[in-house]
């Protein structure tokens, strides 16, 4: 360490040893430290600590090794990511800590949103597991793993509310409703930030796109959002309140506008709401160039466009370089103040501060902890655990699934051999040649007991121009579709069932993956049809980053099992339930349309002023299509099992409600199959008449049991008036007097119904 570097070092080290009567004390400390070090730093440094860039190793960027290393020096850099492995941060570090004036450790960040070597089920498959728990365990392994390679700041958890199939993002986030995701989101947050982010293996989390970023108009990244403040209150903004309340230390603002001003410089959503209604007080950092993109938007020129997001109180800039190059100039021009400036300065230094790096910066830098905390034996079993949580039943004709493991089995899809897809959509960290394929899975599976026959089939789609690729990293080796075709018949003449492994590569969903036909891709449709017309019972295993419309298959294929992007294990997960060692019991967390002009679709609508009487029939002059039904194809919370439940009559034991009580609602649920397996029961309610028109229902409360063959077990819910609270018109959070309905049933849709009046 330099000579120069000692005084601060001292001074870090004094603080954290007064810090010993609780977090008030740690506070004053932090803010005593970081006040004495900001009186030392020069403008410039104070504007290079609000400079985030990327390093280019993961994903390509603009700033490469050498240059990286010299903006470093140049004390022009507070942090830096998509830089992969503990030895190149280690000697980043170094050269941040030993070769600058303060000797300021770097924030070195990545997009861990679904493990890190270890990889897990995409979040959308998470959180159709409805288990926090299992969130949070992946959450937490991340954390380990990500931290053993390095790295300190994770931009997830995402939990933008998206009711659009068609954004590739959706893929990202928990599905459609706001209480779900309230749940969700926190569990990441826990996972990745551990108790205090004081642990070598606990880093900092991002909540993110604030805000509304799921809701941009027809489906595509980077356009616009608009709609009313109520609107936002009460169906988008949940989920962010709940990860920034439950500690999460950054968050990160969206690309897209909000009233006509972009997220960035949204002086309203990140002062008014963010900061004075919700407190949060940590960092606050762009996504990948947003500023610079304020131009494209029409709003302002970068260095305007830098002094409204300073303005709007974000912190850190990712990749513009805005801040760094015109925020002296607009000081000078007095557009800005230099108060203004150390703020932002300040918020990114004690972010540093809490992660301990002042007090160690190598604490992130073991370069031989990787050895043994990465892609472990434990990690590995517990992402094949989870996996077989989020896979949902779609349809299971005929008791088709589980497949007995005996005979002739006919693999076909361009999924089933494609161990480098298994991981869907931001999974740059992890290592392909590691991970097992289905094909490979199955014939592990199935070896001594059962032959398996494979054939690809089909490519992704007939025209290789439309097959999406991520970099050249995941794309699916393309074959003669005609003799694939062939060869797939031939394998399934010899079978007794058919698997299908369809749907969508992993470049297909995430950010800039936006689809505008959500159908099966043409030639894989044409391979399924094929598969059915051989009489024999058709397994189709759906990968998807999104719901899709399967209003075919649906119809004719036997069996549908929604594996989505199960992650490194998903081969071995896959087995374990397409063979029967696991029940399925995921439960959809967006609805499933049954065509594109139904989007978008999901279950907690308002209702209309003249809804549809029939389903069956057209009304004219009533809410409906004339050549589509309104209702989805598969609803929100619908998921089948290997077994069948039993839900009883749903029982109050009283009918009125006041400020301080609760109500008990309480519903028996029976497992009348033959196999173990977990039900997850659901509680919605609705509010009959208020001042504002409130969704047809709402989900409120869920429980996963866990029923062996013929188990009864009651479940009870507590209704209180806090959980029938919303947003009224002067946006004061509040509940009111009236009748309600509370309903309770294994899907949305199918449910037991009783009144009670809230008084």
């Amino acid at each position: 360490m330099k000579i120069l570097n000692i005084g601060l070092y001292l001074l870090v080290s004094l603080s954290l040893l007064c810090s010993c009567s609780g977090a008030d004390d740690s506070d004053n400390d932090m803010d005593s430290f970081i006040s004495a070090l900001m009186d030392e730093m020069t403008l410039e440094e104070k504007l290079g600590q609000m400079n985030l860039v990327t390093g280019g190793d993961i994903v390509t960027g603009y700033v490469m090794s050498n240059e990286l290393e010299q903006l470093i020096r140049q004390n022009q850099i507070g942090g830096v990511f998509n830089v992969k492995g503990a030895e190149k941060i280690l000697e980043l570090q170094r050269i941040a800590v030993e070769e600058t004036r303060h000797g300021i450790p770097l924030l070195v960040g990545a997009d861990i949103i679904h493990g890190y070597e270890t990889i897990f089920p995409i979040p959308l498959a998470l959180s159709c597991s409805w288990d926090s728990v299992a969130v949070e365990r992946m959450a937490r392994i991340s954390a380990i793993e990500s931290a053993a390679s390095g790295i300190n700041w994770t931009y997830s958890p995402m939990v933008d509310i998206c009711r659009d199939p068609r954004w590739g993002r959706i893929a990202e986030g928990n599905g459609e409703d706001p209480y779900l995701s309230s749940i969700l989101g926190p569990a990441y947050v826990r996972g990745y930030q551990g108790k205090d982010m004081s642990g070598k293996d606990e880093i900092m989390s991002c909540v993110k796109h604030f805000a509304l970023y799921g809701a941009v108009e027809a489906g595509r990244d980077y356009t616009t959002v608009d709609m009313s403040r109520q609107r936002m209150f009460n169906e988008y903004l949940p989920p962010y309140k709940a990860a920034i309340q439950s500690g999460a230390a950054s968050v990160m603002n969206s690309f897209n506008l909000i009233d006509g001003v972009p997220a960035a410089a949204n002086k309203w959503l990140m002062v008014d709401v963010l900061r004075d209604m919700w407190g949060f007080d940590g960092l606050l950092a762009t996504d990948y160039g947003s500023i610079s993109e304020m131009a494209t938007l029409g709003y302002a020129p970068l260095t305007q466009a830098s002094v409204k997001a300073l303005e709007a109180g974000t912190d850190m800039d990712m990749v513009s370089s805005g801040y760094l190059n015109t925020l002296r100039e607009s000081l000078e021009n007095k557009n800005v103040s230099i108060g203004m400036i150390d703020r932002a300065c300040r918020r990114v230094l004690e972010a540093k501060y809490r992660l301990g790096l002042f007090k160690d910066p190598y604490k992130y830098c073991d370069t031989t902890a990787a050895t043994t905390k990465v892609f472990t034996a434990e990690h590995r079993r517990i992402a094949r655990d989870i996996a077989t949580e989020t896979f949902v039943l779609l349809k299971n004709n005929n008791q088709t699934l589980p497949i007995s493991p005996k005979g002739r089995i006919a693999l076909v899809g361009p999924m089933a051999d494609a161990g480098n897809n298994m991981c869907g959509m931001w999974s740059m960290t992890c290592t392909p040649s590691k991970h097992q394929s289905l094909k490979e899975a199955m014939e592990e599976e199935l070896k001594d007991v059962a032959e398996l026959i494979y054939a690809k089939g089909c490519n992704v789609y007939a025209d290789e121009t439309t097959e999406i690729n991520a970099n050249g990293i995941r794309q699916i080796t393309r074959g003669n579709d005609d003799v694939m075709l062939r060869q797939a018949i031939a394998a399934a003449s010899k079978a007794d069932v058919i698997v299908a492994a369809l749907g969508e590569s992993a470049e297909m969903s995430g950010e800039s993956a936006s689809r505008a036909d959500i159908e099966l891709p043409d030639v894989q449709k044409r391979l399924l049809k094929a598969m059915v017309s051989t009489g024999k019972p058709v397994v189709l295993l759906l990968f998807t980053g999104r719901p899709l419309v399967l209003t075919w298959e649906d119809a004719n294929v036997d069996a549908i099992l929604n594996i989505w992007y199960g992650g490194s294990e998903a081969g071995a997960a896959i087995c374990d339930v397409v063979f029967g060692h696991v029940s399925p019991s995921g439960k959809l967390t967006t609805t499933f349309p049954r065509s594109m002009g139904q989007v978008p679709i999901y279950y907690n609508h308002m209702n209309t002023s003249r809804p549809d009487s029939d389903p069956n029939v057209f009304n004219r002059y009533q809410s409906n299509y004339i050549d589509e039904r309104n209702e989805p194809l598969y609803p929100f919370g619908f998921g089948l099992s290997y077994t069948t439940f039993a839900y009883g009559e749903l029982r109050l034991d009283k009918t009125t409600l006041t400020e301080g009580e609760s109500i008990k609602a309480t519903i028996n649920v029976t497992n009348t199959g033959d196999f173990k397996a977990t039900e997850i029961v659901q509680l919605y309610t609705h509010d009959i008449y208020a001042s504002l028109a409130r969704p047809v229902k709402e989900l409120k409360g869920f429980e996963r049991i866990t029923l062996n063959p013929g188990e009864s077990r009651d479940v009870t819910f507590s209704i209180t008036p806090d959980m029938l609270r919303f947003y009224n018109s002067k946006l004061e959070y509040v509940w009111e007097p009236g009748e309600f309905e509370v309903m309770v049933g294994p899907d949305s849709e199918h449910l037991s119904t009783c009144k009670f009046e809230l008084k």
